[in-house]
């Protein structure tokens, strides 16, 4: 398990049905490739997230498969329509099993 794993998601408040807004996410995450050596020459494991998904009211919405060369604390930024009030889920899965989730609602008028 990863130390210090912190998500944040940014989701404005309100939209207008079928309004497009920007979502930015960043999630505080070492991304260890399974490369590095510590101080004492041991290898330190593999520890990355390898995939993110955001959900809108249970339809997918955004789904990435990450790789060992993404930078440390991945930051995301992408467009979604609104099309009702609802429910944004980001989920963020690691090498080593855990699951990292939060969730923020946007109210459409």
């Amino acid at each position: 398990m990863a130390s210090g794993v912190k998500p944040r998601v940014k989701v404005p408040k309100t939209a207008s049905a079928g309004e497009t807004i920007t979502i930015k996410t960043l999630i505080s995450h070492p991304m260890e490739s399974g490369q590095r050596k510590d101080k004492e020459g041991n290898l330190i494991p593999r520890s990355i997230i390898n995939r993110f998904v955001v959900e809108f009211n249970g339809e997918n919405v955004i789904d990435v498969t990450m790789e060992p060369a993404i930078s440390t604390n991945p930051y995301f930024e992408f467009e979604a329509v609104v099309p009702e009030s609802g429910e944004f889920v980001f989920t963020w899965y690691d090498d080593d099993g855990d699951v990292y989730t939060t969730s923020k609602n946007i109210e459409a008028s």
